[in-house]
């Protein structure tokens, strides 16, 4: 019984987030005592769902380019001919950590304008590293065992880094992955001070009016989505440990 647990409190949440988007005016009851005399309950400036798509949308293409340009830069520097540059890699992609989203954000709005196009690359920048150094981690940390097995079945280079390395290192790449979209979930909330179309639009209009219940709204759902995209990304990559025999 408690093994299924986790599993129904899950779906109970997913159950919960999905009427709530699509029917949000069934819980009106429940955050009207949140609200002032006349003031509406649920978000009523755009719709939710809408909205959570496009937040989706942009964390989505934000993390792709992350990991395509991580993954790529740390197998790079583990190559031979790539080594000496893993300290100019490192630099590169600690330039998201050093500066804050909403400096970024500053810094963007005047060459790209207004929109999602400055948020897209806040949250690129801010999904460099947990990628970059999880792979580095994962394919400079694998068992000399099995690379001498792969030098020894004859493989190529490029067979042992698609056909051992990067399947090992796996599970590790995706704890990577699963950080940075954990990051760019709560931080893609901040796009909406630039004109992006985010759930930080609820919550910032909440904040405006003095409605705690947009406030919560926006919350909530940001945090629901957190929560089920880690559960997920975690079921992947232990499913991933347990191909590899890991």
């Amino acid at each position: 019984m408690r093994a299924w647990l986790p599993s129904l409190l899950r779906a109970a949440l997913l159950a919960f987030l999905l009427a709530f988007l699509v029917s949000p005016g069934w819980f009106e009851p429940l955050l009207k005592p949140l609200v002032q005399d006349n003031a509406p309950a649920i978000y009523n400036q755009g719709s939710l769902l809408t909205l959570t798509l496009l937040h989706l949308r942009t964390v989505a293409i934000a993390t792709i380019a992350a990991i395509v340009i991580a993954v790529t830069l740390a197998i790079l520097v583990t190559r031979p001919f790539g080594a000496e540059f893993l300290p100019l890699s490192r630099s590169l992609v600690n330039v998201g950590q050093t500066f804050p989203p909403v400096a970024v954000l500053a810094l963007a709005v005047p060459a790209l304008g207004f929109g999602e196009k400055p948020t897209l690359v806040a949250l690129f920048l801010y999904g460099l590293l947990p990628i970059f150094e999880n792979t580095l981690t994962g394919l400079t940390t694998l068992p000399p065992s099995v690379m001498e097995a792969a030098r020894g079945a004859g493989m190529t280079d490029r067979q042992r880094l698609f056909k051992v390395e990067v399947p090992l290192a796996m599970p590790v790449i995706l704890a990577g992955i699963r950080l940075s979209v954990v990051i760019s979930l709560a931080t893609a909330t901040i796009g909406s001070t630039v004109a992006a179309k985010t759930l930080g639009e609820v919550i910032i209009a909440g904040l405006q009016s003095n409605n705690i219940a947009f406030v919560l709204q926006g919350g909530l759902i940001v945090g629901a989505l957190a929560v089920l995209i880690y559960d997920g990304l975690s079921a992947i990559e232990a499913a991933m440990a347990r191909r590899a025999g890991l």
